[in-house]
């Protein structure tokens, strides 16, 4: 088993926003880490001995101790290192919100995906319609819930949980739109996409988010088998 020397360390791949949005939090806070690259063809004895239920990445090691699922990886950050950037509100009930949106965003629209990169034609275009209106279901509960979200500043503004778990997914939008078919929609979901972009610019999601060209080629391998060149 591979000996880590860090107090903090990050097992995870390049180019999955599950361990991105870990590694976001980690930036955030100012946590140093190290992090570990894994090869999900062929799982190494450190992931399956840290992650024996799911075996899956990310797993957040921290002095020696696993954690794993990434919004529990999240909470387990803020918590840990309380003093410094508040990821979640202190209230309970907006923290409750957070939750129930995060929650929302995993569960709905980052699976939603699968059948668009899955279909064709008429069943393509229906998966897309369908993904458009969740994210108008997310755009209006999050104008309700949190009234003035969609105002972000990315000179002046902390990055919160939110931020984090949308950022790091919608971030990679272009790179989804090229590799597999146009999803954004800014007519139907203006303020959502406006909100990401946003985001976007925001120097620590700017620097964590992966390549475009190199996830555009891995996306195409990964979905429909189209090598280029290695990555």
């Amino acid at each position: 088993m591979e000996e880590q020397k860090s107090e903090v360390v990050l097992i995870g791949i390049w180019r999955s926003s599950y361990c991105q949005r870990v590694e976001l939090a980690l930036k955030v806070k100012g946590i140093p880490y190290e992090f570990i690259e894994e090869d999900l063809s062929n799982k190494s004895e450190l992931l399956l001995s840290y992650n024996p239920v799911h075996k899956k990445v990310p797993v957040l090691v921290h002095k020696g101790k696993p954690i794993a699922e990434s919004l529990v990886i999240l909470e387990y950050i803020d918590e840990q290192w309380g003093d410094s950037p508040k990821l979640l509100p202190e209230d309970p009930y907006e923290r409750a919100k957070v939750r129930f949106w995060a929650n929302f965003y995993d569960q709905k629209i980052m699976p939603a995906t699968l059948p668009i990169i899955m279909s064709k034609g008429r069943e393509q275009e229906k998966a897309i319609d369908d993904m458009k209106e969740l994210l108008r279901e997310f755009e209006d509960g999050m104008k309700r819930d949190f009234p003035g979200k969609f105002d972000f500043d990315d000179d002046a503004q902390n990055l919160g949980f939110l931020d984090i778990v949308v950022g790091t997914n919608a971030g990679n939008y272009k790179a989804f739109n090229e590799a597999v078919a146009v999803v954004m929609s800014p007519e139907k979901t203006p303020q959502f996409w406006s909100w990401v972009n946003a985001l976007k610019e925001h120097p620590l999601i700017k620097e964590t988010l992966p390549p475009h060209d190199k996830l555009v080629a891995k996306m195409r391998e990964k979905f429909y088998g189209q090598t280029t060149k290695k990555v």
